[in-house]
């Protein structure tokens, strides 16, 4: 009887976490799964030593104003590991908080195996990280199709094991077969509070220039609905049914992140956003960003497919002017759309058909 302990850290963490126990349980009926995460954790059947509400805090300021709970967090994880002395340590993203996990499970129960699923994105920034993890994992395994490649540079081995997104989307579309267009221009500002006030007023100038269209607001799974409402002033919609409202609508304007590979799965022509705190000082981050950044690109659409799919509005670019321009070109230019679309079909290609809990779970079980 194997006991497996996972942390993630955020809603969609939680979310790929569950779906690996779920690989896991049929696999290893026996299995206990323990750990920190969230609700979907638990529905998969994983005794919870911490919420995920109590945890997700992100940047320097918020752990700094959370900092109490930030080390209740590291000590409740410290006292359930030695307490359950789990044969793997499954972690998902979130790396600040996993990394050094990740070293006290490596001293304190050296017999542990230990795997990261879904890597921190090393590729893009602390490039340094990939010893730490190389030092500390037993295996590495990535959803991202160009991880091994990346990995192998430094010498060290990264599995790909196929991308949860993509296996998600075909699991949509099996059951939706709709495939009709609507008149309607899908809104996605991101999943935080903070991403949706930055980005959704812009997005929202940007798109009413297109009166033809009805403009549908896609709602984050962890902001109540209340907090959209002093937005949507002009008969917008607010949905949270996101994949069908991307699936059918005739453009997006997408906050970069994981929504930009799920609109480009889902098969929506699409300009990407992002918004950077004092941008207007940042508007050398075009020709600064090898010195900042370790890509030529900020979505992974564009990373996946190794060239610009979709245009990319960052920082001092990021205008209601910029994105209407190119929103105008998505609705009028038939050629262009049909080269983004044909895009789209050569990165579902190159994230591949295996699907990535079952197959991380399988090398996982496997192992012990």
């Amino acid at each position: 009887m194997a006991k497996y302990f996972l942390i993630a850290g955020e809603v969609s963490g939680d979310m790929h976490a569950a779906a690996l126990i779920a690989q896991i349980k049929q696999r290893d009926p026996k299995a206990q799964c323990a750990g920190l995460g969230g609700d979907q954790m638990v529905a998969a059947g994983c005794r919870l030593y911490r919420h995920i509400s109590h945890m997700a805090f992100m940047g320097f300021v918020t752990v700094l104003r959370n900092i109490g709970q930030v080390r209740q967090n590291f000590r409740i994880a410290h006292e359930a590991l030695l307490a359950e002395q789990p044969d793997a340590l499954i972690l998902i993203d979130y790396p600040s908080f996993n990394l050094k996990i990740a070293a006290f499970c490596r001293r304190h129960l050296p017999h542990t195996k230990i795997y990261y699923y879904i890597p921190p994105k090393v590729w893009a920034w602390k490039r340094w990280r990939i010893h730490t993890i190389a030092r500390l994992c037993d295996r590495v395994l990535g959803i991202l199709p160009f991880e091994p490649d990346f990995y192998a540079r430094y010498g060290y081995t990264c599995t790909y094991v196929g991308n949860p997104t993509a296996e998600e989307i075909a699991e949509v579309q099996h059951t939706d077969h709709t495939t009709d267009k609507t008149q309607t221009i899908a809104l996605l500002p991101g999943s935080r509070p903070n991403e949706v006030s930055h980005c959704l007023p812009r997005m929202l100038e940007a798109a009413r220039r297109f009166p033809d269209y009805q403009l549908i607001v896609c709602a984050a799974p962890a902001i109540n609905n209340d907090f959209y409402t002093p937005y949507l002033q002009h008969g917008e919609r607010l949905t949270r049914d996101t994949y069908s409202t991307v699936h059918q609508a005739t453009a997006a304007i997408v906050n970069s992140g994981t929504a930009t590979l799920e609109t480009a799965l889902l098969g929506c022509p699409q300009v990407a956003v992002y918004h950077l705190a004092c941008s207007r000082l940042l508007g050398f981050l075009r020709w600064a960003q090898p010195l900042v950044f370790s890509i030529p690109y900020f979505t992974l659409v564009n990373l996946i497919a190794g060239k610009e799919v979709i245009k990319e509005c960052v920082a001092n670019d990021f205008t209601a002017d910029k994105v209407a321009t190119e929103l105008s070109r998505i609705l009028t230019d038939k050629a262009y759309k049909k080269e983004m679309l044909a895009s789209y079909q050569n990165i579902s290609s190159l994230l591949g058909p295996q699907p990535a809990s079952a197959t991380a779970a399988a090398i996982i079980t496997s192992k012990l």
